[in-house]
C-alpha cells in the first residue's frame, strides 16, 4: 500500500514541477520558446494587413510574415473550428517598388520619338 501511495505522489510532484522546469528551460534558451523554431532564431515578423469579415465567425484575413525581401502575405479563410491558407502572395521590396513606378512614369517610346521629331522640326524650319 505505501509504495504505490509514495509511487502517486511522486507522479503528481513531477506533473506539478514540469511547467515550471519548461519555463526555466526556455529562459536559458535551452527549449525554443515557439514550435517549429530552431533554438537561438529569431521569430518571424508577423503582421496583420487587413481584415474582412464574411459571417458570423467567418473571415478573410490578410497576414504579412516577415521582413525584406523573405516577406510573404498569406490570405487566410479564418472560422471558429480552423484557419486556411486562401493564396500565397510575393511581397515586392521598397526597391522594386520604385523600379516598377519609375517605368510607370517614363514616357513611352512612341510619345518620346513624336516630342523629338516635333523638337527636330522646329529646329530644321528656322534653318530653311
Amino acid at each position: 500500500m505505501w509504495p504505490t501511495l509514495i509511487l502517486v505522489a511522486l507522479f503528481v510532484a513531477a506533473m506539478l514541477a514540469l511547467p515550471w522546469l519548461v519555463r526555466r528551460l526556455q529562459q536559458k534558451n535551452l527549449l525554443p520558446r515557439g514550435m517549429g523554431m530552431a533554438r537561438g532564431a529569431a521569430p518571424l515578423q508577423q503582421q496583420v494587413l487587413g481584415t474582412l469579415s464574411i459571417g458570423p465567425q467567418q473571415r478573410v484575413v490578410t497576414v504579412q510574415v516577415g521582413e525584406g525581401d523573405e516577406a510573404v502575405r498569406l490570405v487566410l479563410g479564418v472560422t471558429a473550428q480552423q484557419i486556411q491558407c486562401l493564396h500565397v502572395l510575393q511581397v515586392q521590396t521598397v526597391k522594386a517598388q520604385a523600379a516598377s513606378e519609375y517605368v510607370a512614369k517614363m514616357p513611352s517610346f512612341t510619345d518620346s520619338l513624336v516630342r523629338a521629331q516635333a523638337a527636330g522640326s522646329g529646329r530644321d524650319s528656322g534653318n530653311v
